[in-house]
């Protein structure tokens, strides 16, 4: 039974999965507990499962794209069936670097957090930054890099992520963050570098619509969860 579960969503990655699954095993032996990886291929028309495959790790496949919350709650539900006591997620274009994974699995060994984002904010452009501003105000949440999807969670943490009444998050990041702190989880924030993507662009923010989208989505969300908290009159 492994203690750790890596998992890596990935959507038409074909040409840099291969190459983080083999930067995530040079790392697994550095965390101290027994780990492994899985990879969700999401519903992706190129070579990404047969290339995942070949890597040697579990590979679970979408038949139709359920959208980024979609697999990384497949994979959570993976490892909590298989008996994981943490869980870490990175994305499969090699932004997310695997040997900062010590870094932020070691609050979570050390009792420190229920969650640990690492956040990079340097890599946020002036648009980025003010939208992060922006969300804090709204939510009043205290996290600097609201969008980072290199994160680490406890047992305690993924039970409210993989409950049935979240299949529907389309924005993973702030509904999640959320979520977790209503929940009373400790979150916490380690500094750590950022890659950059071996192929492709930004999913979320590949186009001025679902830019828009995703701002709409997140203030919906923000404003909702602000009314949430008001004490009752």
């Amino acid at each position: 039974m492994e203690k750790l579960i890596i998992i890596i969503p990935a959507y038409n990655e074909a040409k840099s999965i291969s190459s983080v699954i083999k930067e995530v095993k040079k790392v697994i032996p550095q965390v101290q507990i027994s780990a492994s990886i899985v990879v969700i291929d999401d519903g992706s028309t190129d070579q990404t499962f047969k290339v995942a495959k070949r890597e040697g790790v579990t590979v679970l496949r979408h038949i139709i794209n359920l959208g980024y919350w979609g697999a990384l709650q497949t994979g959570m539900l993976y490892g909590y069936h298989k008996g994981a006591e943490y869980f870490i997620t990175l994305d499969a274009d090699g932004q997310h670097l695997p040997e900062e994974i010590p870094k932020i699995l070691t609050p979570l060994l050390k009792k420190e957090a229920d969650v640990v984002i690492g956040s990079c904010i340097e890599r946020g452009g002036f648009s980025k930054k003010l939208a992060w501003t922006f969300f804090r105000f709204l939510t009043g949440l205290k996290i600097k890099d609201l969008t980072s999807g290199f994160r680490a969670y406890n047992l305690k943490a993924v039970k409210l992520l993989i409950d049935y009444h979240y299949t529907i998050f389309d924005n993973a990041d702030l509904a999640s963050l959320l979520l977790l702190t209503e929940s009373g989880c400790k979150i916490k924030e380690v500094p750590v570098q950022f890659g950059e993507r071996l192929e492709g662009n930004s999913k979320l923010f590949s186009s001025p619509f679902k830019i828009l989208k995703y701002l709409i989505y997140s203030v919906v969300i923000s404003i909702s969860q602000k009314r949430k908290r008001r004490p009752c009159c």
